[in-house]
């Protein structure tokens, strides 16, 4: 049975913190909201710690089977969700898990290509790079710290489950640069000034890095290992990141497969 909480209840405003990267570092917490996303998660097998639902929304899910796993789950009036929603318009269902504990070696030790967001800060494109991740198969996505928080709330949503699926780490410059070496993985740069991605291809094992929406990857990365540059025909400038990241995914995934000559760094 749901436990009604009166606005003032204390873990209304725990939850509302998660909104911001400060409230999910000192609660080790995140939200998703919708219930796309909770059903996301069961599928993956991880639990929500707590679910914060509305009447109406407790109607979307079965409450009693979560509570029979050691969820708690909450009934809140519909001014008190607004209040932990940053939708205009509240799903009514909102998930709390635990902050995956990862680092960029745990992401690298993997197989397969990694994506560095270095300075992405659009969390929209942040989350569906995530989504591109998982689909061509790579190994996980390093978020540059200074760009988009990977557990930020619109991040979530863009990413539809992927983040439940994909390990993600937050990681600086330098630590990137010693990680990679570490690892024997290439540092592969999208960048103008690059050599033709259509033609010299990628390495297996490579991060990717794609750069921030406006200055690209030089204001966050201080050297790399290649450059890369996917080609245009038309007259726009650039390409918006989570396109041109999308891309790359592409063709690394392709590249594992048909590519000769790619793995020289």
């Amino acid at each position: 049975m749901p436990t009604e909480l009166s606005p003032h209840n204390p873990r209304i405003e725990a939850v509302r913190d998660l909104r911001t990267p400060r409230g999910r570092r000192a609660g080790q917490r995140f939200a998703a909201e919708g219930p796309t996303l909770l059903e996301e998660a069961e599928r993956t097998g991880l639990r929500p710690r707590e679910i914060f639902a509305t009447r109406a929304g407790l109607g979307r899910f079965d409450p009693g089977r979560f509570e029979m796993e050691g969820t708690g789950v909450y009934l809140v009036s519909d001014r008190v969700f607004a209040r932990l929603s940053d939708l205009e318009t509240p799903t009514g269902i909102l998930s709390v898990f635990d902050l995956p504990e990862r680092t960029a070696a745990d992401v690298l030790a993997r197989p397969g290509p990694v994506l560095l967001l270095a300075g992405v800060s659009d969390p929209g494109n942040a989350g569906t790079l995530v989504r591109s991740a998982e689909a061509f198969g790579a190994a996980g996505v390093l978020f540059g710290r200074g760009g988009a928080d990977p557990f930020a709330p619109k991040v979530v949503r863009a990413a539809m489950g992927s983040l439940f699926r994909l390990p993600v780490a937050s990681v600086d410059p330098d630590e990137l640069l010693a990680a990679a070496a570490a690892a024997g993985r290439p540092v592969v740069a999208t960048d103008m000034d690059g050599e033709d991605l259509s033609v010299v291809g990628l390495p297996s094992n490579a991060v990717l890095a794609i750069g921030n929406e406006r200055r690209g990857v030089r204001d966050w990365l201080p050297r790399w290992d290649r450059a890369v540059r996917i080609p245009q025909r038309g007259a726009a400038e650039s390409l918006n990141a989570a396109v041109a990241g999308s891309i790359v995914l592409y063709e690394a995934a392709r590249c594992q497969e048909s590519c000769q000559g790619a793995e020289k760094p």
